[in-house]
């Protein structure tokens, strides 16, 4: 029998009882004393061994506390923009920190279940506060505050006597505690009960692929090769594979393998001098030769971007020596665009690989998949999908995620939806719970989604017209899109549209891209579906890595594409990027696609890009307008004089924006009156706002400029509406529950 010993941290709850965190796990009691809340959890701890094999692992020593004072100034953040308040406060934060076994020291946040492996003593109380403070920042005040609630704690121990020698069911392999290297860096697959659901609404299952599971089999256990499955993202790769290893550890087969599943990021994390790593994997390779191992590796692309500065001198160069000399076995997956950039960055560690192609499925087959999966779901689940609803949710994902494969994407969604029923208690899966999480998901409206819904030509021109002032051209090259786009006659394998916007500062060229952000994405998303990038801070060729990444870096565009694929690109001031920008971009226009040098796709099908330009606004009075020369001419010309034809040919339009007249203006002014309107602070004290006549011409007069267009418009509202009218508000605080009307004689006046 071993004792382990975990420690403990103990916070009064104020009301006479004490809340009990076991430090390096989610584990947590509630109890009047301490002797009982240890009680608590040594029988939890016990019923998980015995029920699993499994206890949570801590490496520290000698654990030790310290409570950090971190200052916070609380801070309101929405899509607008963040608001911070007048005064800081001091957060309490318990740390729990140590040498480990491995000579390295840990540190662990148990109030935000976080952790972080540190090398230099020195370094803990820097690095402590400065993740402490990176956390607490990013919270509302709401939930800022529920931290102050916390006293200083108290540190206790917990110990747990377990048998580390006992035997082990997975597929025959006596697990003993020597294998230290493969149980830090591991886990062992298949999951024993317990660790993870029992239930999920994703069946491990391989259904339709059987041919295959029997064919990965085995070229693995057969013929001990390596092997590598290769298919698009969503055709059952990880599903075969996890069918695979199931079948080889059943108890039916009677096989002496074990699996472990690696991160490869894990082989170089703990690492902190030259050749340690290298160590670790020689180790690694030690220990699953005496336990018959076969190593799972998650994300094989990853083997070649860690270890050192490049791919011949990563993990994957160092791996390859024991793979042809067959002292190692891996398993794994990657796409046909990962699989060809293992090539070429590496030539000769794809070779050492039995490799099993995946295609997509046939239609009929995918719908038999779909069918079985909503069986899963009725039978486990209690949960029925309806035929129209699943009907609706594969042609929905046909169109509009083409570049992903069922049955993948198929059963991903509809675990979504399962997941949405389970939570709103719901045991039926309709049309309308489909596109309620497609919305949800995407952004687009049901006016998208729904055939039945015929869209109003008349509705859609006031839609935008209303938005975007003065700029006809505009409104009906953004109309035509949505018509192009709800009839599905949209280039599936490009981006939906990409547009040039240009003319002068201030007429609207921003507007319109978030008026049109706002109709096609903006109904579910809770991020805003307007993705903008300033393009004149990308002036040199070395920056593009900043914007789209370079080596293990991920650009701050790719970031954003990634985490909203459904949106509008807004690449402000286009013009002033270096040349080597467009060069990145032309397969981003040209193919929706973007690939970097490890294979990782990024895609923009999704996307409506759009380019500002103000290219032609300064040589419109120099050159003397005839009756053959328009603004429009001129503006196009500069455009052909400044970008590349292969760049300029991969536009799909360029709108025009004309220079905005007081009328324009004026209509822009109401409109901007109204949007002040729905303020909040009216909103809060019931006033309703009236603006004279007057007022509004006098922010005609002095908001329009020929040069700068509407922008001084904004300035001038904030100026001598915005501020006069909250100075009257914070002097008479009673004000509620009425009208106010501000007017304008020689200066504004408020009654």
């Amino acid at each position: 029998m071993e004792k382990i010993n975990y420690p403990l941290l103990c916070y009064e709850l104020g009301d006479g009882h004490l809340l009990g965190m076991l430090v390096g796990s989610e584990v947590k009691a509630v109890d009047k004393d301490i002797a009982g809340i240890k009680s608590t959890i040594q029988d939890h701890l016990h019923k998980q061994y015995k029920k699993s094999d499994y206890y949570p692992t801590f490496d520290i020593v000698q654990p030790r506390m310290k409570v950090l004072d971190i200052k916070i100034r609380p801070t309101y953040r929405d899509q607008t923009g963040a608001y911070p308040l007048s005064y800081e406060v001091n957060v309490p934060v318990a740390v729990i920190y140590g040498e480990t076994e491995h000579n390295y020291y840990d540190c662990h946040l148990p109030l935000f279940n976080y952790s972080f492996y540190y090398y230099d003593p020195k370094q803990f109380e820097s690095l402590a506060h400065h993740f402490a403070k990176n956390y607490l920042d990013q919270l509302q005040p709401t939930q800022l505050y529920q931290y102050l609630r916390y006293k200083k704690p108290q540190l206790e121990i917990v110990s747990l006597r377990v048998n580390t020698r006992r035997d082990n069911d997975w597929g025959g392999f006596h697990f003993q505690r020597e294998y230290r290297t493969l149980q830090r860096l591991c886990e062992r697959f298949p999951f024993s009960k317990g660790v993870r659901k029992n239930i999920t609404s994703y069946p491990e299952a391989a259904w339709e692929l059987e041919n295959k599971v029997d064919e990965v089999f085995d070229k693995l256990i057969n013929t001990r090769s390596n092997v590598l499955i290769v298919g698009n993202h969503g055709v059952g790769k990880s599903a075969i594979l996890t069918q695979v290893i199931k079948k080889v550890t059943s108890k039916k087969q009677n096989l002496e393998f074990s699996f472990w599943q690696i991160m490869p990021q894990r082989i170089t994390a703990s690492s902190k001098y030259l050749g340690e790593w290298q160590e670790t994997v020689e180790s690694l390779v030690e220990e699953l030769q005496s336990a018959n191992g076969i190593l799972w590796v998650v994300d094989m692309v990853q083997l070649m971007q860690q270890g050192g500065e490049g791919p011949e001198d990563s993990v994957a160069s160092f791996l390859m020596s024991f793979l042809q000399q067959n002292k190692l076995q891996l398993i794994g997956e990657a796409t046909p665009e990962e699989v060809e950039s293992m090539r070429r960055l590496l030539p000769g560690f794809v070779e050492s690989f039995q490799v099993v192609q995946v295609d997509e499925l046939p239609e009929h087959q995918i719908q038999l998949v779909l069918q079985k999966f909503g069986e899963y779901a009725q039978k486990n689940l209690q949960i029925d999908i309806q035929p129209d609803a699943m009907h609706l949710a594969y042609r929905l994902l046909l169109r509009y995620y083409p570049y992903e494969s069922f049955p993948g994407k198929g059963i991903k969604f509809l675990g979504q939806c399962i997941s949405e029923a389970d939570i709103s208690k719901k045991n039926l899966i309709q049309k309308s719970d489909v596109i309620a999480n497609f919305t949800k998901q995407t952004g687009l409206p049901e006016l998208f989604l729904r055939d039945d819904l015929l869209l109003d030509q008349q509705e859609l021109h006031d839609y935008f017209s209303s938005r975007i002032i003065g700029q006809e051209s505009a409104v009906d090259k953004i109309c035509s899109i949505v018509k192009i786009y709800k009839a599905g006659l949209n280039n599936p394998y490009k981006p939906i549209n990409t547009l040039l916007f240009t003319g002068p500062t201030g007429v609207g060229k921003t507007a319109s891209a978030k008026a049109l952000a706002g109709y096609f994405f903006g109904k579910g998303q809770q991020k805003s579906p307007l993705i903008r990038v300033d393009m004149s801070e990308f002036q040199h060729p070395m920056q593009i890595s900043r914007l789209i990444g370079e080596g293990r870096e991920v650009g701050q565009l790719v970031k954003d594409i990634r985490e909203r694929p459904f949106s509008v690109l807004l690449l402000d001031e286009v013009e002033k990027a270096n040349p080597a920008i467009f060069d990145a971009l032309l397969t981003v226009l040209d193919e929706g696609m973007l690939v970097d040098a490890y294979g990782r796709v990024t895609n923009f099908r999704n996307t409506i890009i759009i380019m500002t330009s103000n290219l032609g606004a300064s040589n419109r009075s120099s050159i003397g307008f005839t009756q053959t020369t328009s603004a429009e001419d001129v503006y196009t010309s500069a455009i052909m004089g400044h970008f590349r034809p292969e760049f300029v040919n991969r536009i799909d339009g360029i709108v025009h924006f004309k220079s905005l007249n007081q009328e324009d203006i004026l209509k822009i002014t109401r409109k901007e009156l109204d949007e002040l309107k729905q303020r909040e602070g009216f909103q809060k004290r019931n006033l309703e706002v009236v603006f004279s006549q007057q007022l509004i011409k006098y922010l005609v007069d002095i908001g329009f400029d020929e040069k700068y267009g509407a922008r001084p418009l904004q300035r001038a509202i904030e100026q001598n509406i915005v501020t006069p009218v909250a100075n009257w508000m914070l002097a008479n605080p009673k004000a509620k529950n009425r009208k106010i009307e501000v007017d304008y004689q020689k200066g504004i006046i408020i009654k």
